[in-house]
C-alpha cells in the first residue's frame, strides 16, 4: 500500500501536444549602469523581476533571451521551456559580458537572428535597458527590424535624476565609478530615446521607476496578437502504475485474512482435541 501511495510510474504513453503562440525575444542590458540603485534594489534586479512576470504571462509563446552591454550574446535560444528561461534570468549579472557599454543596436541585430525563419509567426522584441546607448545606431536597427515585421517594446529601467554606479569587485562594493576628473558618474534613464524606439517599433514604452511599474498594456498587446500553430509534436510521458500495486496489496490482504482464518480454526480444533485427550 505504501508503494502504491508513492505512485510508481513505469513505461511511457504517447501524447500529442499542439502549441499556438508567437515568438518573443527579450533583450536585457547587463552593463554596469544597470547596477545603479535609483530603483531598489537596483535596475538589474528589478529587470529580472519584470522578466519573470513576463514569462508567467506568455502562456505557450516561444521565448529567447539576449544579453547585451558593449557586445551582445544569445543566452537562451527560442524555447517553450519556461523553467529554463527563469533559471537563465536568475543567473544574469554584469559579469557575463566583459566589454562595457550599451550597444542596443547590436542587441536588436542579434535578436533578429534569434527569431525563426517562419514568416507566418508574429514576432516581438522587448528591450529592457536604461537607454544610455553609446555604441551604435539603435534607431536604425529598429527600423530594419520593423521592416521585417517585428514589433518592438521598450522598458526603461531607472529614474530621470539617475544614480551613481556601484563599483562591485569580487562581490563587494568598492565605492562608485568616477570619470577622468574624479567626479562620481551618474547614470540617468534616457526615456526619450526608448520612447522613440517603441514608437518606431509600433510598441509600448514602460517606465520603471519608484514602486512597481505597470506592464499591463504591454502584456495585453502581446496576448492579443494572432497566434500561429508553430509546433505539433508527440512526446512521451510516464504512465501511472499504482493500480497494479494496489491490486496486489488487496490480493495479499484477502489472502492473509483467509489464511489467518484457517489457522485460527486449526488452532482451535487442536486445542479441543488436546483437551479431550486430557
Amino acid at each position: 500500500m505504501v508503494l502504491g501511495l508513492a505512485n510508481p510510474q513505469i513505461g511511457t504513453k504517447m501524447k500529442e501536444v499542439k502549441r499556438e503562440g508567437i515568438e518573443v525575444v527579450i533583450a536585457v542590458d547587463v552593463s554596469n549602469s544597470m547596477l545603479a540603485e535609483d530603483i531598489r534594489p537596483n535596475r538589474l534586479e528589478r529587470a529580472k523581476s519584470a522578466i519573470k512576470r513576463l514569462i508567467d504571462d506568455l502562456k505557450q509563446d516561444k521565448i529567447s533571451i539576449v544579453l547585451f552591454a558593449g557586445d551582445s550574446f544569445l543566452q537562451l535560444p527560442l524555447t517553450t521551456d519556461y523553467s529554463a528561461a527563469k533559471l537563465m534570468v536568475s543567473t544574469m549579472s554584469t559579469d557575463l559580458i566583459e566589454k562595457q557599454g550599451t550597444a542596443i543596436g547590436s542587441a536588436i541585430e542579434l535578436g533578429m537572428k534569434s527569431f525563426s525563419e517562419d514568416e507566418e509567426v508574429n514576432k516581438v522584441m522587448i528591450i529592457i535597458t536604461d537607454g544610455e546607448n553609446h555604441e551604435d545606431d539603435a534607431l536604425s536597427a529598429a527600423r530594419d527590424a520593423v521592416e521585417k515585421g517585428v514589433i518592438i517594446h521598450t522598458i526603461g529601467m531607472g529614474s530621470v535624476d539617475g544614480g551613481p554606479i556601484p563599483n562591485i569587485v569580487n562581490g563587494q562594493s568598492k565605492g562608485y565609478f568616477t570619470d577622468n576628473d574624479g567626479k562620481t558618474v551618474v547614470s540617468k534613464l534616457n526615456a526619450n530615446m526608448l520612447k522613440e524606439l517603441a514608437t518606431i517599433g509600433g510598441g509600448n514604452f514602460v517606465r520603471a521607476s519608484g514602486g512597481d511599474f505597470n506592464m499591463g498594456d504591454l502584456i495585453d498587446d502581446i496576448s492579443k496578437m494572432d497566434k500561429t500553430e508553430f509546433e505539433a509534436k508527440v512526446f512521451t510521458d510516464f504512465e501511472d502504475r499504482f493500480q497494479y500495486v494496489f491490486f496486489f496489496a488487496l490480493f495479499v490482504l484477502v489472502l492473509e485474512m483467509i489464511i489467518s482464518d484457517r489457522k485460527n480454526k486449526t488452532f482451535t480444533l487442536k486445542k479441543i482435541v488436546g483437551e479431550d485427550n486430557d
